[in-house]
């Protein structure tokens, strides 16, 4: 083999720019690699962001699972400006022929109709569904309210449902109680993959602030993999719904399927932001 410094010990002829070559190569790697650890030492108390990844379902309203169909929800509201009230829900039923309401603007119908809601009546809701009317979950005991949503029932959605979904259903989904609208997970419906997940940045307030939490967001993941319809679930401020959201709005998934065919999936997507 050849030397550096002179020829005659093997059969191959010296080349010293090879040599020089691979010195400057090897030089120039220690280097970064010296620069980067005094990067990341410099800045080990800088902010640090994880997206943990997706949650299949944190809604509080309870269903229980099916073996065939997935899926639904609803909302609604008369534009009220507080929230809708507590109280109970309406009768469960195939088709609405009437919306709920808290505050009933007509005493005196031609013609009374039973408010209900979309939701199968064999499907057993884990809620109270007797008492004046209102959204199980809220928190508001005062005035009475239908919520801030629109289109008849209670809630911040639309639909004539109860909750923030839209739709005639209970909760945040789409189109019904139970199998309409877009899908959540089981019921032979999988998950959303992941494949391309950039990381969010903190605010400038919150990076000053040294705030930190957790974001949670609904999202629905279409049949193309891009991510729709992006709601806070669970607000932190300082900017970082904000910032969670521009993330979110950049991820690409893999999309969810049932019978081997994509569908448009909803998903929870908690959102850490951590100081180190």
């Amino acid at each position: 083999m050849p030397t550096l410094f002179g020829e005659g010990y093997g059969l191959y002829r010296t080349r010293r720019s090879t040599f020089v070559f691979s010195f400057l190569v090897h030089a120039l790697a220690i280097v970064l690699l010296l620069l980067s650890g005094r990067l990341v030492a410099t800045h080990r108390h800088e902010i640090r962001q994880q997206v943990i990844g997706i949650v299949t379902e944190v809604s509080p309203y309870i269903l229980p699972p099916s073996a065939s169909k997935t899926g639904g929800g609803g909302g609604g509201g008369d534009r009220d400006k507080l929230s809708a009230s507590q109280g109970a829900l309406p009768r469960s039923s195939r088709e609405q022929l009437a919306p709920p309401a808290v505050v009933v603007r007509n005493e005196d119908p031609k013609l009374p109709v039973e408010p209900t809601v979309v939701v199968p009546p064999e499907i057993h809701l884990s809620l109270p569904q007797t008492g004046a009317l209102g959204d199980p979950l809220s928190s508001i005991v005062g005035l009475p309210s239908s919520g801030t949503g629109s289109g008849g029932g209670i809630g911040s959605g639309s639909g004539g449902g109860v909750g923030s979904g839209r739709g005639p259903g209970v909760g945040p989904g789409w189109g019904g109680g139970i199998g309409g609208g877009v899908y959540r997970v089981g019921g032979g419906v999988s998950a959303p993959r992941v494949i391309y997940a950039p990381n969010p940045e903190f605010s400038e307030e919150a990076r000053k602030a040294k705030f930190q939490g957790t974001v949670v967001l609904w999202v629905i993941v279409g049949a193309d993999g891009r991510t729709h319809d992006i709601r806070v679930h669970r607000t932190l401020g300082m900017g970082l719904d904000e910032r969670a959201i521009e993330a979110i709005q950049q991820w690409r998934f893999e999309p969810g399927r049932k019978d081997g065919i994509p569908v448009a999936v909803m998903v929870s997507v908690e959102v850490n932001f951590r100081l180190y």
